[in-house]
């Protein structure tokens, strides 16, 4: 007699082979096997879904020298979550995450069609100070873009500007004066006519040829006009202009910025966007060589208590010999994105069985892995997110299950524990280097009860995309002239 076993009996034994597989590995050897799990403190995670607003934002302005010789120098501001500069703390972690998943969908959603639209872009060989520096990074991802804030100054005299930092766009802008629309932030709106040093761009000039065709025009002032708009709607348009910013005690002359008299959408409490990605037009892209085309950040975690962060640019500030260094991956289509040499994934001490095909970045500009500051969950081609589940799954199968929540499929009651036993998560580059992230940056909680996820998401959109809830605590260094991503332990 032929007997054929149901869906959900053949799902049920792989489980049970892979838990097997598993405890095969974790047993087999004495030496490493508690290597393959670490623990995850519940209390303390919960704790970080509570706002606390801070009630001293000039020590956000103060400069502290970090604790490294004084040939390196390096520059380094005190930090605060994002959330410290709303007025509305009312809101819980629940609505807060759900509100974050929606604008997510959206920023992976219009990554994955920018993708799809080949730019032409020219090299910008503008020449701008040199000099290594930094400032502080805020975290914004309970509101507003979803993303992280620093603070500048902008225009002579300094006026101080909370704006969105964005490694996967390139056009700087602030709102202005006058606006003929503008959304609410934090800070009085720029007015360009107040600044010395501000200086608007013509149609004609090197500069304006630098934007996109599909991001420029001409106005009837003869002033250079752009448009940038954004995968949830939205956007930014006024002209363009040279103007002096300022990063603590270093300044930046003839930035070409953006300055936006219409602008809507989600930019809340921020002034504008310092675009980080890799194209010309990009504030790493105009300071070019005198950077070494360098910089750095570490994302605060998540938590409202003492948590910090930081940008910094020049190779003197962002080389680190306990960083893990692997590949960049050059997509010609596409110089914004940053892509990363990722070719695998483990669970426990455990490579996966996943396809390399499925992480590569073709000829044509298709697939490949990004690492973005502005997506919040790490999105994964939808055979290797179950493969890379179901082995998760099999190593947590004494935790309580619960339905998914949002995007999350693999959930959690952890209410009734103070620290978890899980498997170790991994991602694999190219060359052999391994970076296991901290448990908290994969289990996350969605609600204040208890309620854990898996932080990671199926797509077929074809892009990989590495998010900043996997980043957090991570120190991130950027190398465009050598071509490598560095991973480096947390100097928030």
């Amino acid at each position: 007699m032929k007997i054929v076993a149901s869906l959900e009996d053949q799902m049920k034994i792989t489980t049970l082979l892979m838990l097997v597989m598993m405890l095969h590995t974790a047993n087999g050897s004495a030496a490493t096997g508690t290597a393959n799990f670490q623990h995850l403190n519940v209390r303390e995670a919960l704790a970080g879904t509570k706002i606390h607003p801070m009630s001293d934002l000039e020590s956000y302005q103060e400069f502290s020298k970090s604790n490294t010789t004084a040939e390196e120098c390096k520059l380094k501001l005190n930090l605060l979550h994002r959330d410290h500069i709303t007025s509305n703390l009312s809101h819980h972690h629940h609505h807060r995450l759900n509100e974050r998943i929606k604008r997510d969908i959206n920023r992976v959603t219009s990554i994955s069609r920018r993708l799809h639209i080949t730019k032409k872009i020219t090299k910008n060989d503008e020449g701008f100070v040199e000099e290594e520096f930094g400032s502080q990074v805020v975290s914004g991802m309970e509101l507003g873009s979803g993303e992280y804030l620093v603070r500048i100054g902008v225009g002579s005299p300094v006026r101080n500007q909370y704006m969105v930092i964005d490694s996967g766009s390139d056009l700087m802008w602030v709102q202005c004066q006058p606006c003929t629309s503008c959304y609410q932030q934090s800070d009085p709106v720029f007015d360009p006519s107040d600044s010395a040093t501000f200086t608007g761009v013509s149609c004609e000039s090197t500069v304006c040829n630098r934007l996109d065709d599909q991001n420029s025009g001409c106005g009837h002032s003869g002033r250079c006009r752009y448009e940038v708009s954004y995968g949830d709607g939205s956007f930014t348009t006024g002209t363009l202009a040279l103007e002096t910013l300022t990063f603590g005690p270093t300044t930046v002359r003839n930035v070409a910025i953006g300055c936006g008299h219409r602008n809507q959408g989600m930019f809340v409490a921020a002034a504008g966007l310092l675009g980080l990605g890799g194209g010309p037009m990009s504030f790493i892209g105009q300071l070019g060589s005198q950077i070494d085309q360098a910089f750095g950040y570490c994302l605060v975690s998540r938590g409202g208590t003492g948590s910090y962060g930081s940008l910094v640019f020049g190779r003197g500030s962002v080389s680190s010999s306990s960083a893990t260094w692997v590949p960049l991956v050059q997509n010609p289509q596409s110089l914004t994105f940053y892509y990363v040499s990722l070719v695998g994934l483990g669970v426990g001490g455990i490579r996966l069985p996943i396809p390399e095909h499925l992480f590569e970045l073709t000829e044509l500009g298709d697939g490949g892995v990004i690492i973005d500051t502005g997506t919040a969950v790490t999105r994964l081609p939808t055979q290797a997110y179950e493969i890379f589940r179901n082995y998760f799954v099999s190593g947590t199968v004494g935790l309580p299950r619960v339905p998914g929540a949002q995007i999350f499929d693999t959930c959690y009651d952890l209410s009734g524990f103070e620290m978890v036993r899980v498997p170790t998560v991994s991602f694999h580059f190219y060359g052999g280097s391994i970076l296991t992230l901290p448990a908290r940056n994969f289990l996350i909680p969605t609600d204040e009860m208890g309620t854990f996820c898996f932080a990671f998401a199926p797509s077929n959109l074809g892009v990989s995309i590495i998010g900043n809830i996997q980043q957090e605590g991570i120190q991130i260094s950027i190398d465009g002239e050598k071509g490598l991503l560095g991973f480096g332990p947390n100097t928030c």
